[in-house]
């Protein structure tokens, strides 16, 4: 069996209490891990306060030779690691290598930022008594970083926290998602074997009860959050005066126009709906298919959702819907799905079926927009289409809900791409594909409930950075 410690200076076996991480599908004890209390955070947090000078003076180029150091461990640990993340999220084996392979490519991304960190050359002499004077701006680090993750990609997300804020000079304190802590614990080893200091990357594991030191200790100047929106506001109104970078929740929305390519419209769709029983942020939630094109895109998705979505072991290569992550969350969804039903407005075009937490995709159309299936984040196997006649009243439809991260629209006409780019409040529209596209040089983010700030090895350093100003008297 696997075994792991805390990363706190070194790894750490002897420390915090032993906790048993089980397989989301068929609840087996997959590794063993150390789990850290209240005190050993602010070991933490005192160990990247205490080494962060030192840390923020190395050059770039020694940050940039750690950062690929680390990428290259990362691609010679590739299968480790994606067995380690189907394991302990239940991920399918195809879509943990994927994640696995992103991992060492953000590192990789990150060590090219870590040597191109922008400043400027003011020239000050726009005023009278700026003359004879120059500004230099430069980008410092903004100083020790508290990282919390979710588990839905529990090596991908803290990729992007860590290795933008090791390119910028920041020590960081990683607090990695209860269910799936095994895969940020290995980075944080392989961080270690690759030279990195000891104390610039601490991964501890606790219980969110433990957990609060990282949000309101003024030693930590900058919280980085990827979860639950609700969640996440709630940190924001506990973190006082230190930065704030929020990757939250959505319920993506797609719109396809007739002149699309229905059939691919529908299978991409389909695929961004049910991959990873819809625990992605950006998953498909909510589908309009302009009326002319319905019946085309109905029978496309529905064949796809029904044949080409194979459901069940996360090891098995063909599988692309496992599990929900707890028994709990599949609860959850099928309560919303029953809830919808019940209104009798709402109609139920594929049914789910369940075994264990394996549940099975699900389509439903004429939901009433305020119930929860529609309104909040689903994150499981499930979306919701409806037809429509024109842009306008749709383009409203997708404006009026809380979220705003990623939205898609299939169409052939620019002058409709470019109007959804002007007028849908989201942090991306991604043309002909589905919301759920993204590349991990993207500036990933979204706006009103969805979070603040974006992600994206350049964006995250701008993030993690402050600007600093040297007036220089030229004229003296």
């Amino acid at each position: 069996m696997r075994s792991f410690g805390l990363i706190l200076g070194e790894e750490k076996h002897d420390l915090g209490t032993k906790r048993e991480i089980r397989s989301p599908y068929d609840n087996r004890v997959v590794g063993e891990v150390s789990f850290g209390t209240h005190s050993l955070l602010e070991d933490a947090i005192g160990l990247a306060h205490e080494r962060f000078p030192e840390f923020a003076r190395e050059p770039a180029h020694k940050r940039s030779a750690w950062l690929r150091a680390i990428a290259k461990s990362i691609q010679a640990h590739a299968d480790e690691l994606a067995q380690i993340i189907s394991d302990e999220a239940g991920k399918p084996i195809s879509l943990a290598r994927a994640e696995a392979a992103r991992a060492g490519s953000v590192f990789s991304i990150a060590a090219e930022e870590a040597l191109r960190i922008p400043g400027e050359l003011l020239s000050l002499d726009q005023v009278p008594d700026g003359t004879g004077r120059l500004g230099l701006v430069r980008r410092v680090p903004v100083g020790p970083i508290a990282a919390i993750s979710p588990f839905n990609f529990p090596l991908n997300l803290v990729a992007h926290k860590v290795a933008s804020a090791l390119a910028a000079g920041n020590t960081i304190v990683v607090k990695p998602a209860s269910q799936t802590p095994m895969s940020a614990i290995m980075l944080g080893r392989m961080a270690l074997e690759c030279g990195l200091p000891p104390g610039i990357l601490s991964v501890v594991p606790c219980p969110a009860s433990q957990a609060q030191p990282l949000v309101e200790d003024p030693r930590m100047r900058m919280l980085s959050f990827t979860g639950s929106a609700e969640v996440g506001w709630s940190l924001k109104a506990l973190a006082g005066r230190k930065k704030v970078l929020l990757e939250l929740g959505g319920n993506a929305a797609a719109i396809v126009e007739r002149d699309a390519d229905i059939e691919t419209a529908a299978r991409r769709l389909a695929l961004g709906a049910f991959i990873y029983a819809g625990q992605i942020c950006i998953s498909v939630q909510r589908i309009f298919i302009q009326e002319r094109a319905a019946s085309r895109f109905y029978d496309a998705f529905l064949e796809a959702a029904r044949n080409h979505i194979p459901c069940g072991d996360p090891s098995d290569e063909t599988v692309r819907c496992g599990p929900m992550i707890d028994a709990a969350n599949a609860d959850r969804i099928l309560e919303w799905i029953d809830q919808a039903v019940s209104t009798q407005e709402a109609k139920l075009l594929l049914a789910p079926q369940r075994e264990g937490n394996v549940v099975t995709p699900v389509v439903l159309t004429k939901v009433p927009e305020q119930l929860p299936i529609v309104a909040r984040e689903a994150f499981g196997p499930v979306v919701v289409v409806e037809t429509y006649r024109a842009l306008d009243p749709v383009f409203a439809k997708v404006n009026a809900s809380i979220y705003g991260l990623q939205a898609a629209i299939f169409t052939n006409n620019v002058q409709k791409t470019l109007r959804a780019f002007e007028e849908l409040e989201v942090g991306a529209i991604i043309h002909n594909d589905y919301p759920t596209y993204r590349v991990d040089p993207m500036p990933y983010g979204g706006v009103k409930e969805s979070g603040m700030g974006r992600e994206g090895p350049r964006y995250a350093i701008e993030e993690m950075t402050e600007r600093r100003l040297l007036v220089l008297n030229a004229g003296t």
